[in-house]
């Protein structure tokens, strides 16, 4: 019976979330354990940075524990993430997640980008993220399909997904954990965010292209821009300021991907095995560990 550790290393979070998480990963068979400071608050914080430390050291060097579920996001691994040991399990979670995700790649641990202790304790047993996080757990290969974008440009890649929130893989651009530290030669990059203005997404964005993350890239999924409203000032959609930043490359570019910021949250398994088809009737992506 596998064992999922729930921790809290990002942003406080209400503990019924937890409890609620905590009781249909029971359900599903799951042992469930949790992080002695999962239900910390220090400010806007989940406990110290001591404390959330701790939490992941303990985590990921106790050998009874499978699987790392992170309670939420928001902010906080930035100040910790450089003190971490190895990651050599699989994370849960997503937004300020990224970090660790990026921590995982760096030793090829599949690390799973998808919906964390709220929408698991919320979301109705049928939904799709429940039903696809719940399969994507057991191990089985995870298969999608959405409808083509206006701006999608076709194509099939095959190679491992990395990445995650926009705004943390900028953040860790030039540090250990930027996403050129890799050694994938082409990997898919995932990228979403959140709340986020137009022309800071455009800076981001171009960061990548100027230190050469784009020009390595096997296909570009670009999920849910949650909140980021289009600026006319910038002559463009936020989509279209994207497209404009990997016009010079020729690989897949796929947009309104259901991934992010969002209810419908589907789980991608990062450093593992995928292939996208990205084609006038639409895209198809598979994905495993």
């Amino acid at each position: 019976m596998k064992h999922i550790r729930i921790i809290s290393p990002s942003g406080i979070i209400d503990p019924t979330y937890i409890d609620g998480a905590a009781t249909r990963l029971r359900a599903w068979g799951y042992i469930v354990s949790e992080g002695a400071h999962a239900r910390d608050a220090w400010g806007r914080f989940a406990g110290t940075d001591e404390h959330r430390l701790a939490d992941i050291v303990d985590a990921l060097r106790d050998p009874e524990v499978d699987m790392i579920l992170c309670a939420r996001g928001g902010y906080g691994l930035q100040r910790i993430i450089d003190q971490i040991p190895a990651v050599t399990k699989p994370i849960i979670g997503f937004s300020d997640i990224t970090a660790l995700h990026q921590a995982a790649g760096l030793n090829h641990q599949p690390s799973l980008h998808g919906i964390m202790c709220k929408h698991i304790a919320t979301l109705p047993e049928e939904s799709e993220p429940i039903q696809t996080l719940r399969k994507a757990l057991a191990g089985a290969p995870l298969s999608y399909k959405w409808d083509n974008h206006p701006l999608n440009r076709f194509g099939e890649a095959c190679a491992p997904i990395v990445g995650g929130n926009l705004s943390v893989l900028y953040g860790l651009q030039g540090t250990p954990f930027g996403l050129s530290k890799f050694s994938y030669q082409f990997p898919i990059l995932l990228i979403e965010d959140i709340c986020e203005r137009h022309y800071h997404i455009d800076r981001m964005i171009r960061n990548l292209s100027m230190s050469g993350v784009l020009a390595h890239l096997s296909g570009l999924i670009v999920g849910q821009f949650t909140d980021c409203e289009d600026d006319p000032s910038m002559n463009a959609s936020v989509y279209e300021t994207i497209k404009e930043a990997v016009a010079d490359y020729d690989y897949p570019l796929i947009f309104n991907a259901p991934v992010g910021h969002v209810e419908h949250n589907l789980p991608l398994w990062e450093h593992g095995h995928t292939t996208v088809h990205c084609g006038p009737d639409g895209v198809l992506l598979t994905n495993n560990l």
